[in-house]
């Protein structure tokens, strides 16, 4: 079964822009694996708590990601 696992910060995803995550992803892989693999692909959008994740040693939020919040320091 083709599985996809992505993890994104809470509350930076609207209902409908998760929905296009998962339909994109499920023809990806019909597209690879032919249209046998569309009934069995799993897609999971798992939101992040705010301030659960980091990147090059810095905890980010989604306020920095949208632009309404401070940058990490240097």
């Amino acid at each position: 079964m083709p599985f996809a696992n992505f993890k994104v910060p809470a509350g930076t995803l609207a209902p409908a822009q998760k929905q296009l995550i998962v339909d994109r992803v499920t023809d990806l892989y019909a597209e690879i694996y032919g249209e046998r693999a569309r009934q069995n692909t799993m897609v999971l959008v798992e939101e992040v708590t705010d301030g659960g994740w980091g990147i090059g040693g810095h905890v980010l939020t989604a306020a920095m990601i949208n632009g309404t919040g401070d940058a990490p320091a240097e």
